[in-house]
């Protein structure tokens, strides 16, 4: 794991460049969260990407050419993922027009024309066939509209996809962007050269999508804090019954791997004591709480209990490092959200050093107003979990490296 850190520590950035009356196209991350009207309801990913753009604008760029998806088109157009509507807000970041293109290869002329005063966005990337089959034909074609390759786009830097990788293969030069640095460093920060002792806190629905980060971590850490869905896989293989919870059984011997082997690495592993339980998730009418070991018959856990809360917290509170990736339990319903609230509340009320791994505990620490209260928040969560457990990431393997 730390030699991958490092490795990715390596890259040349932005700053490592001349990027004066080059043509620049920056694969950024505007996946963002809309409503059902596709109104942005989250612009965190566009804010942070304006430091990247804004950089190339202040020195020059030739020209300043965006890249993203959106959501999960089936490689085809499909006007519910459409960019166009995201422009209005990147201009509105930016302060600066934003020219939107519809069609990039019928408008490569467009674009090759040196200006200094234009920002283009392509239509979603994922409108592509070829974009999530890293084919070589639409890497070569995203290449020939550019000089200078940036990828910024952290989140979907653990995809091997033609605007995250595939396009490097055709630029001579490619180097992160200042988000994609921000990234890795918050990460070494924690990883590398961590003030002791480190807390992992882990939850979400499923052990098998984090098993993993899981074994690889317990080398990492002192302190493993499991909450949340993934938590009731470890009390049924403590032979808890967990009546209607949602448990994997194909993983109740793999979490017992675990908990032997935190034993071995003389990791503390925390676990719920108490659990909110519910007879409906979607029609609750019987809501309470009771000890870990006491689901009764025809409930369901949605959350963590308020003696686990207290033993989380005084875990958290003796900790100088904190990285947090999943939530307690179904934090968007307001019934079932007071667990993972107050556990954003413990970590934002630490003297530590404090990451959220993105996705839904990022949504989880906005929702409890604790997002500034955060040494860092990620902007990936597939990508922040592939980082953790030691991976070195294709939006990284393929960038140019700082000469040693």
């Amino acid at each position: 794991m730390s030699s991958n850190l490092a490795y990715m520590q390596g890259v040349k950035s932005l700053k490592d460049i001349d990027v004066s009356g080059k043509r620049v196209l920056i694969r950024v991350d505007f996946n963002v969260p809309v409503d059902s009207h596709a109104n942005i309801t989250d612009d965190r990913r566009i804010r942070a990407a304006l430091a990247t753009i804004n950089y190339c604008i202040d020195h020059n760029a030739c020209s300043i050419t965006l890249v993203s998806h959106f959501g999960s088109p089936k490689g085809a157009f499909d006007e519910k993922y459409s960019l166009k509507s995201i422009s209005k807000r990147v201009e509105r970041l930016l302060q600066k027009k934003v020219e939107f293109i519809s069609d990039f290869e019928n408008s490569k002329n467009e674009i090759a024309q040196c200006s200094l005063e234009r920002v283009f966005l392509l239509e979603n990337i994922r409108f592509h066939e070829g974009e999530k089959q890293n084919d070589a034909e639409l890497s070569k074609k995203l290449a020939s509209i550019c000089d200078i390759y940036v990828n910024d786009a952290f989140g979907t830097a653990h995809r091997k996809h033609a605007s995250t990788y595939g396009i490097t293969e055709f630029v001579q030069t490619k180097v992160a962007g200042f988000l994609m640095m921000k990234e890795i460093e918050a990460f070494s920060k924690a990883l590398l050269t961590p003030t002791r002792p480190i807390a992992l806190v882990v939850g979400g629905s499923k052990i098998s999508s984090k098993i993993t980060l899981l074994k690889e971590v317990l080398q990492k850490v002192d302190k493993l804090i499991i909450g949340g869905a993934m938590s009731n896989t470890f009390l049924k293989a403590l032979g808890y019954d967990m009546q209607d919870s949602l448990y994997e059984e194909d993983y109740v011997h793999t979490a017992l791997d675990v908990l032997n082997a935190s034993r071995e690495y003389g990791v503390k592993i925390y676990l719920p004591v108490d659990l909110v339980i519910t007879d409906s998730v979607e029609n609750p009418v019987d809501v309470r709480v009771v000890p870990a070991q006491d689901v009764l018959e025809g409930f369901k856990a949605v959350d963590i209990g308020p003696a686990t809360v207290k033993l989380f917290s005084e875990a958290i509170g003796m900790s100088n490092t904190i990285i947090w990736n999943g939530p307690m339990g179904i934090y968007e319903i307001d019934k079932f959200s007071k667990g993972t609230f107050k556990i954003a509340n413990a970590i934002a009320d630490c003297y530590a050093y404090t990451i959220v791994g993105g996705g839904d505990t990022a949504d989880a620490v906005d929702r409890a107003s604790e997002a500034e209260n955060f040494s860092f928040i990620s902007t990936g969560g597939g990508a922040s979990l592939e980082l953790l457990e030691g991976k070195i990431l294709p939006g990284f393997s393929n960038l140019d490296r700082i000469k040693e």
